[in-house]
């Protein structure tokens, strides 16, 4: 199978392709807070040129859906899905919380794992996973004491951009877990594992957990004749 991978839900704009039978193809991820959507089209030209593929001869496109940054994700999933309806292959939406998982998943299957995104004002974005990967507490948005408590009834380990601040908060009469991944943005190259064995695929959608910080306001309004 052969699938393009998309991510620029967080801090990097990243693509990558992958053969499941050959390997990875190509891949490029470059860090940056904003500017995704004029750098994504360029990356994912250039990524498919180091594969030597047409897009027709992909199987189906992967992206991460969130949580993450607003204006981020809907770049992503609005570039998958332009790219599954031009090409007519199959798109499927991956959660962040699981991108940055799989990896370690894949090392250590039995040790659970926290992942967890920063979700700014002492609040994160979680996942707790368990044996296998099971998932044991779904994708929600929480305080970072909330985050602590959920990963410390064992042994743990702790993913993701708001890693270090669980750790910070971390209990000091209490055994700390390993701080496993700190990076800004999950791995693309595991973006594409996952989507490659995504049983179901289907429109991508992003994945908020949250209303957007800004609002209209109120005061600015014209009243309607």
């Amino acid at each position: 199978m052969r699938v393009l991978a998309i991510d620029t839900a967080l801090e990097a704009c990243s693509a990558a392709v992958l053969d499941t039978a050959a390997g990875l193809l190509g891949r490029e991820s470059l860090p940056m807070v904003r500017g995704h959507a004029e750098a994504l089209m360029p990356l994912i030209e250039r990524v498919m040129a180091e594969a030597s593929l047409a897009f027709s001869a992909l199987d189906r496109i992967a992206v991460t859906v969130g949580p993450g940054s607003f204006t981020g994700l809907r770049v992503g999933v609005a570039a998958a899905r332009g790219l599954a309806l031009a090409s007519a292959k199959p798109a499927v939406g991956l959660t962040t919380l699981a991108a940055y998982a799989a990896p370690h998943v894949a090392a250590d299957d039995e040790t659970p794992l926290l992942s967890v995104i920063d979700a700014r004002n002492e609040q994160v974005y979680m996942q707790l996973f368990g044996a296998g990967g099971r998932t044991i507490i779904p994708p929600r948005i929480a305080s970072i004491r909330e985050a602590v408590r959920a990963a410390s009834a064992g042994p743990a380990r702790v993913a993701g951009t708001g890693a270090e601040a669980v750790m910070a908060a971390w209990p000091a009469d209490q055994q700390r877990p390993a701080l496993v991944d700190a990076a800004r943005a999950p791995d693309i190259e595991w973006v594409a594992h996952l989507g490659a064995a995504a049983l179901e695929t289907m429109a991508p959608r992003p994945l908020y957990l949250r209303s957007p910080d800004a609002r209209p306001q109120e005061a600015a309004r014209l009243a309607r004749r």
